[in-house]
């Protein structure tokens, strides 16, 4: 299964870009989204940039990511 997450853009060149999600930097792809710019969030999936989001849309979705692994952790073994 593969998962699509929100990252941070840090910086861009040409069709490719540095982004960041917890402090894990990533190179992915921007041809899907080529209008982004630094400081803007996206989507990535399979290492592809699929859509831009809202830095709001971003944080909420980290942190329902976050309380998902808090909970898998709180499950008993």
């Amino acid at each position: 299964m593969c998962l699509a997450v929100p990252m941070k853009v840090l910086r861009v060149s040409g069709d490719r870009a540095t982004a960041v999600m917890d402090g894990v930097e990533r190179e992915i792809g921007t041809a899907l989204v080529p209008d982004v710019v630094a400081g803007e969030y996206v989507i990535v999936h399979a290492g592809f940039a699929i859509q831009k989001l809202s830095e709001a849309e971003a944080q909420e979705t980290l942190e329902l990511f976050r309380r998902m692994a808090e909970l898998g952790e709180a499950e008993p073994a």
